[in-house]
């Protein structure tokens, strides 16, 4: 029996290590659950899922050139597809849309957006502001322009 990529088959599990969990297929092959591949959810400790001689249903991910074959049991699992997701309401491009506060209280929809030369403006305004108020501060801690030394 060839082990075809995307193929679901039953197996034993004949090994567990701290990284997954082997299987024994159909025909003798022995294949790989990763750690990962086991349960949706996190899975710490591999022994709270599975035990050597357990029947599992996998599904074939990979088949190396080296024969080594990757499994997934939560792939095995036939769910339900998510729905897709509902459509957006606003039929303008994402990138047309107007930029609001985000909701944080400060609604300037009705300011007239600034340019990179006013915004440019007002850091270097800002940046200079904070740049003296930091010098005038270090000078008179260290004694600079002209106070005493004693």
């Amino acid at each position: 029996m060839s082990i075809e990529v995307g193929s679901k088959l039953q197996g034993k599990v004949t090994g567990i290590t701290n990284f997954g969990a082997f299987v024994e297929l159909p025909g003798g092959s022995t294949g790989l659950v990763h750690i990962s591949e086991v349960a949706d959810n996190y899975v710490k400790d591999i022994n709270d899922h599975l035990k050597v001689g357990d029947q599992v249903e996998v599904k074939v991910i990979n088949v190396e050139k080296d024969g080594k074959i990757g499994l997934s049991i939560k792939k095995a699992v036939d769910r339900p597809e998510r729905p897709a997701r509902p459509e957006r309401s606003e039929s303008r491009p994402y990138s047309q849309r107007p930029r609001g506060g985000g909701g944080r209280g400060n609604d300037n929809r009705n300011a007239r957006p600034e340019n990179f030369e006013s915004k440019m403006a007002k850091f270097l305004k800002d940046s200079e502001d904070r740049l003296s108020t930091l010098k005038r501060a270090t000078e008179s801690k260290r004694g600079g322009r002209g106070a005493r030394r004693g």
